[in-house]
C-alpha cells in the first residue's frame, strides 16, 4: 500500500512534464512535474530506509517532502500569476528543516517532527489557497481547483491529530504499521491525486482558452475577428432582446491612401492604434470586432442610439487627436461612423446593414463624421489645435 501513493504521484509528474514539453512557455509546469516526483522520493526514502539511520532518514525524507510541497504551492500560484517568492520559500524550507534537525539530533522527538511536517505543509497549502481566493469569481475549473487545494490543505490538521494524537510509535515497524502512516498514504493517494488531477485539468483549460483566443481575436488589433464578433453579437441580441442595444459601424477614412503613401507598416500601425482606442473606450460588456480591412463594429448592449452616438464621437475625436509619427504635423487620421439602434425582431445582420448604410452616408457627406439616423448628418466638430 505504501507504494500506491508514490506511484500515482509519479504518473501525474510525467503528465505535467509532457504538458510542459507541449507548452514550454508555461514554466510553472516544471515545478508541478517535479513536486509529485520529489514527494514520491520522500515516501520511498522512508519505506526502504535510505539512509537506514533514523536521524538522517528523517532529514533526507523531510527535505524531499518540504521541497515538493513548496514546488506544488508555487506552481499552483504561478499559474495564476502569483507567487510566494524565492525568499519566503527558502525561509519556510529553512524553518521546517531546522525544526526537523533539532528534534532529530538535539532533542529527538518523533511526535514533534510529525507535527512540524504535517502542520507546516498544511499551512503552506492553506496560504496558497487563500492567495487563490479570487479564482472563485472565475471559471468553474478554477473554482474546482481552489476547493480541491483548500480541502487538501485543511485535511493535514485533523488527520494528524486524529491518527497520531499525543503518542508516537516507538519503533520503525510500529510506525510503518501505525494508523497515522496508513492514513497518510491513503490521503496522499486520494486527495493528492485529486489535487494533481484538478491542476492538470486547469492547465488543459488554460491551453484551450489560449487556442480559443487565438481563433477569435484579430492578431493585429486585439479585438474580435469577424466570425467571433458575429457570434458574440447574435448571443447578446438573443439574450437581451428586451433591453436597448445599438451598433456602431466605423471605417477608417482614406486607408488605402495611407498604405499607398506611407507603406503597409504605417497602415498596420494605424490599425493597431485604433484597436487600442476601441478597447480603451469600450465597456467590458461591449462587443468590439474587426469586420475586415479597416472596417470595425461595436455592439453596445443597454445603449440607445443617443448613447451610441456619444460613444462614436469619443472614438472619432480621440482618433482625430492621435498623432502618428509617419504623418506630417497638420495631417490627421480620421474615421466615419454609422449608428443603428436594435428594433424588435431585427436580426444582427439587419441591424448591421442599417448601421453600414449610415456609415456610407457619412462617407458620402465628407467623412470624419457620425450619422445616427437616415437623412440626419451630424457635422464633424472642429479639429483640435
Amino acid at each position: 500500500m505504501a507504494l500506491i501513493a508514490p506511484g500515482i504521484l509519479c504518473v501525474f509528474g510525467l503528465f505535467f512534464l509532457w504538458a510542459w514539453a507541449l507548452e514550454k512557455k508555461r514554466h510553472y509546469l516544471l515545478g508541478l512535474a517535479a513536486a509529485p516526483c520529489l514527494f514520491a522520493l520522500g515516501v520511498l526514502v522512508q519505506v526502504f530506509g535510505w539512509p537506514p539511520a533514523t536521524q538522517p532518514n528523517a532529514i533526507v525524507s523531510g527535505l524531499f517532502y518540504t521541497t515538493a510541497v513548496l514546488l506544488a504551492a508555487e506552481g499552483t500560484l504561478r499559474r495564476s500569476h502569483q507567487c510566494f517568492g524565492l525568499a519566503l520559500d527558502l525561509s519556510i524550507l529553512a524553518a521546517i528543516m531546522g525544526g526537523l534537525w533539532y528534534f532529530a539530533y538535539v532533542t529527538p522527538n518523533l511526535l514533534v517532527r510529525v507535527y512540524i511536517q504535517n502542520f507546516g505543509y498544511g499551512f503552506i497549502l492553506l496560504a496558497a489557497a487563500l492567495y487563490l481566493t479570487p479564482l472563485m469569481r472565475r471559471r468553474l475549473m478554477d473554482r474546482i481547483l481552489f476547493w480541491t487545494l483548500l480541502v487538501f490543505a485543511v485535511h493535514f490538521f485533523p488527520r494528524t491529530v486524529l491518527t497520531i494524537g499525543t503518542h508516537a510509535p516507538t519503533s520503525v515497524p510500529a510506525f510503518a504499521a501505525s494508523l497515522f502512516w496508513n492514513a497518510l498514504q491513503l490521503s496522499l493517494a486520494v486527495l493528492g491525486a485529486a489535487l494533481a488531477a484538478a491542476l492538470l485539468a486547469a492547465v488543459l483549460s488554460d491551453v484551450i482558452d489560449d487556442l480559443r483566443h487565438e481563433r477569435d481575436v484579430d492578431w493585429l488589433t486585439g479585438v474580435l475577428n469577424r466570425r467571433a464578433f458575429e457570434g458574440r453579437a447574435e448571443a447578446i441580441l438573443a439574450q437581451d432582446w428586451r433591453s436597448p442595444c445599438a451598433v456602431v459601424a466605423c471605417d477608417l477614412d482614406g486607408f488605402k491612401q495611407i498604405n499607398d503613401r506611407h507603406g503597409h507598416a504605417a497602415g498596420d500601425n494605424v490599425l493597431t492604434t485604433f484597436g487600442e482606442l476601441l478597447r480603451r473606450t469600450a465597456r467590458t460588456a461591449d462587443a468590439v470586432g474587426r469586420l475586415g480591412g479597416e472596417e470595425f463594429a461595436v455592439l453596445l448592449p443597454g445603449s440607445t442610439s443617443d448613447g451610441a452616438y456619444l460613444f462614436a464621437e469619443r472614438l472619432r475625436v480621440g482618433l482625430l487627436g492621435t498623432r502618428f509619427p509617419f504623418l506630417p504635423a497638420p495631417e490627421r487620421i480620421t474615421a466615419s461612423f454609422g449608428i443603428a439602434e436594435h428594433q424588435p425582431g431585427e436580426t444582427y445582420h439587419q441591424l448591421l446593414a442599417r448601421a453600414d448604410n449610415r456609415l456610407y452616408q457619412a462617407k458620402a457627406a465628407g467623412r470624419n463624421r457620425t450619422i445616427a439616423a437616415d437623412g440626419n448628418i451630424v457635422p464633424p466638430q472642429p479639429k483640435p489645435a
